[in-house]
């Protein structure tokens, strides 16, 4: 059988450039070349394609999106391959706005009786000085659409709110005040299957030891966490876990892969969702690839499954 044609798409104008690549080049390292024939396509910060993507039509058959932030994650990258007729991984344009929006994915989960921290959404031209807030400090500030913990402060005292505001307004016109909720942080990832069903992976604890939460350096430096897996829950509390991502995966509309963030409160022992990740890092230090080898799917055979996912969803035979 003819090796299947794929792209991996990586960079982009994205302030998560670097991760970006980092993603890129360990799936083609990932991809099994008895299967696959790998066409790297790296986009530059300015935009430009290594090859523009009315040209890849004619050289490929699945474009493998390992693109991170705004452009990559936001359903832009998405839109462009959905015109030229492109078979891409993961979620479609709305679903993939959708998890990169953390105000309307908050709303969505609500919807959808999954529990997010109290939060209020800011404008940067909003009267920044008189907000009032029905929930007690400490408070996490975080644009609204940024990955990997860019922007993000936590505020333990009211006088320190600005400057984090100011902070978020870096990375865009929207930002999040979000109750601090003090418990156990969790990240899980879900798959598609190809029955149609979502399977969430198994969780996995992040303890950061450099700052109060998984912020972005403790999410890029190992040394600055430690990772539990399964976490120090009961078997109940990890199911709960795992339905509560799956269920994030499915209020969205998201499909192939995604993972969810979030905290088991030490408080009332409810599962929190802080977000949901559209494209999750494939980095060497992916809590993702982790997840999946913890219930027996190596790294190859994850990158299979997600791409079977994104041919099974456009209806694409090989």
């Amino acid at each position: 059988m003819a090796k299947l044609k794929v792209a991996v798409l990586m960079g982009g104008p994205s302030s998560e450039h670097e991760v970006s690549l980092l993603s890129g080049k360990n799936v083609v390292a990932g991809l099994d070349k008895a299967k696959y024939e790998v066409l790297p396509i790296v986009v530059s910060r300015s935009g430009i394609w290594q090859t523009e993507p009315g040209e890849l039509k004619k050289r490929i058959e699945v474009v493998f999106i390992a693109m991170h932030g705004e452009f990559g994650e936001d359903g832009t990258v998405q839109s462009i391959l959905e015109k030229e007729g492109l078979v891409y991984t993961g979620s479609r344009p709305l679903p993939s706005a959708l998890g990169m929006n953390k105000i309307f994915s908050s709303r969505i989960f609500r919807a959808h009786d999954l529990l997010t921290p109290d939060f209020l959404a800011i404008n940067k031209n909003d009267n920044l000085e008189n907000l009032e807030l029905n929930f007690d400090l400490p408070f996490i500030v975080k644009p609204s659409s940024r990955g990997s913990s860019l922007g993000v402060s936590l505020v333990r005292e009211r006088k320190d709110l600005g400057e984090a505001l100011k902070k978020a307004f870096g990375f865009g016109r929207d930002a999040l005040v979000q109750k601090y909720i003090y418990g156990q942080e969790l990240a899980c990832g879900v798959l598609d299957e190809n029955s149609g069903k979502e399977r969430a992976l198994m969780p996995i604890e992040i303890v950061a030891k450099t700052s109060g939460f998984f912020d972005y350096y403790a999410k890029y430096t190992v040394k600055a966490r430690e990772e539990i897996m399964p976490p120090r829950l009961s078997e109940p509390a990890i199911r709960l876990v795992r339905e509560t991502a799956e269920k994030a995966h499915q209020s969205i509309g998201a499909s192939g892969v995604s993972r969810t963030d979030m905290i088991f409160s030490a408080d009332d022992s409810r599962v929190y969702i802080l977000e949901i990740n559209t494209i999750p890092e494939f980095t060497v230090s992916s809590l993702l690839i982790r997840g999946a080898e913890a219930v027996g799917i190596k790294f190859p055979e994850l990158l299979d499954k997600i791409i079977q996912a994104a041919i099974n969803r456009h209806g694409f035979s090989h």
